[in-house]
């Protein structure tokens, strides 16, 4: 016959229990707040981005829809997002160091920062994009005839979406010469 726990392991398993459940709630609350666009742009140098954000169809358009920065940046499945935060707290390290304080020094950096950003999406087939933007629900029939042979032909060349679309929301940064390029990726190190 099998032995029934005790009163004791009962108890630290039920302790146990909801001190996970508090932490996950308190976690999953942490990352709704740092979600929000207004903790986004609260940094200094996500303020440039806000400006280019506020010209687009992501931000204002005629259905009312508004894409937020988590929306294309975070992944929604939450062990992707816990990986996406961390990684993320390298900016935020950037910032509080000096890194990227102020426009001049973004600026400086935006061509490596942006390539981080696009190789992620690629290495994702641009989930975060796919989330509101598919393929099979594009009605080809009301594009023009280029986007719509882009649009066709994308799949089977294996391409997703920023392969195309790099440049649509904020600036797309000038590439840097060779010895620019050698420089900005020693300092990031």
């Amino acid at each position: 016959m099998p032995k029934c726990p005790s009163t004791k392991a009962l108890c630290t398993g039920l302790v146990i229990f909801i001190i996970g459940g508090v932490s996950f709630a308190g976690l999953t609350s942490f990352f709704h707040y740092t979600n929000s666009t207004e903790f986004c742009t609260s940094c200094h140098s996500m303020g440039i981005n806000f400006k280019e954000y506020k010209q687009t169809l992501h931000y204002k358009n005629a259905s009312g829809v508004q894409a937020g920065c988590a929306d294309c940046h975070v992944p929604q499945e939450f062990g992707p997002m816990f990986v996406s935060k961390v990684l993320a707290f390298k900016d935020v390290v950037r910032e509080m160091t000096g890194s990227i304080d102020t426009p001049e020094k973004f600026e400086n950096r935006r061509w490596l920062l942006a390539n981080i950003v696009w190789d992620k999406m690629r290495a994702t087939d641009s989930r975060e994009c796919r989330s509101c933007h598919s393929y099979q629900n594009m009605d080809l029939t009301i594009q023009d005839k280029r986007t719509r042979k882009k649009h066709t032909r994308a799949p089977d060349k294996g391409q997703t979406c920023i392969d195309c679309h790099s440049g649509l929301v904020h600036d797309e940064p000038l590439e840097p010469d060779e010895d620019e390029l050698v420089a900005l990726k020693s300092s990031d190190s």
